[in-house]
């Protein structure tokens, strides 16, 4: 990275992904900031090491003053799930990100690293092999594929003039400190509610947590402005073993019940259906883009960022597995 300053801001610093990241800037000497929502927001983004910015992706004015003086930005802050309401999604994906994107431009911030997703390119069908190359679904019928899309579109278009656009796109998040793959698999097995849809013997690709900010910090420093660039462990898993073994560093044993795809489609569109028709709370058992993660192939070509970033895996999948806390 040509910086003598070394400042990065960061939103969604107390996520999943953000709370890593900022521990790897802190750990390499950068000066980092990181917006938060709240009290506890602030209180993990500073155990990490980050300067806490007070406010939201609606503050642009806040974020524009965190990004001050700062020369990358990495935007990890989202909207995640499979159900909400469709404004929900476009606020935290869509208008949040075009929010940063404006903040920073304003800021003087000179290159901007966008946490993206293969969810960008799902409306349906399976990934296989899918390379940069494979189009963005805006059109997609579930709420988080389609808004994360829309985000990466706007990332992409903003870079010129001086202001510089990574897209880093990673699959299947794991690792340490998860809050979002391993508490859903964890209460779906122990509440009894899980199934393996159409077996789960696909092959999947996945990024541990650690390849995320790897790729990101490569982004940040070789990333092409206005590309995207798929990272994850490097080699494909069969889905049902890996969350098998995922699980097991938890205690827990994966069910052997199987629902047949096609079931669990026809059962998520008519839960879709009911729950967007009448008041009722919490949400759908099962969900269209769950069916989509959770039973189709998704196998990802990273040789675009091992050629153009010197991407290469900081952790095995197997290192990774046995590192996981019990």
């Amino acid at each position: 990275m040509v910086s003598t300053e070394r400042t990065a801001f960061v939103t969604g610093g107390s996520g999943f992904i953000g709370y890593a990241l900022v521990r790897r800037l802190a750990s390499e000497g950068w000066k980092v900031r990181a917006l938060a929502r709240s009290d506890s927001s602030a209180a993990k983004v500073a155990e990490a090491g980050a300067e806490p910015v007070r406010g939201d992706l609606d503050d642009v004015e806040s974020m524009r003053a965190g990004a001050q003086g700062c020369e990358v930005a990495f935007h990890s802050a989202a909207k995640l799930g499979g159900w909400g309401e469709r404004d929900e999604f476009v606020r935290g994906n869509v208008a949040g990100t075009v929010n940063a994107l404006v903040a920073c431009g304003a800021a003087g911030v000179r290159r901007f690293v966008h946490v993206g997703t293969e969810a960008a390119l799902l409306a349906g069908e399976p990934l296989v092999n899918a390379d940069e190359t494979w189009p963005l679904r805006p059109d997609s019928s579930a709420h988080y594929p389609a808004t994360k899309a829309m985000a990466e579109e706007r990332v992409r278009r903003a870079a010129g003039n001086g202001f510089e656009t990574v897209v880093i796109r990673p699959r299947l998040v794991w690792g340490p400190g998860d809050t979002t793959l391993m508490p859903i698999m964890v209460q779906t097995m122990e509440s009894g509610r899980f199934a393996w849809i159409g077996g789960g013997r696909h092959l999947t690709d996945t990024t541990h947590v650690n390849n995320v900010v790897e790729g990101l910090m490569l982004g940040a420093e070789r990333g092409r402005s206005g590309e995207a660039y798929f990272v994850t462990d490097g080699e494909p898993a069969e889905f049902r073993d890996f969350i098998s073994r995922l699980v097991a560093t938890r205690g827990i044993e994966a069910p052997d019940s199987e629902m047949p795809a096609a079931v669990a489609g026809a059962a998520a569109a008519v839960a879709e259906a009911l729950w967007s028709a009448l008041p009722l709370p919490g949400e759908p058992p099962v969900t269209r883009l769950a069916v989509w993660l959770s039973s189709q192939e998704c196998t990802l070509d990273i040789g675009k960022a091992r050629r153009e970033l010197g991407y290469q895996p900081v952790i095995s999948r197997e290192d990774g597995l046995a590192a996981m806390p019990r």
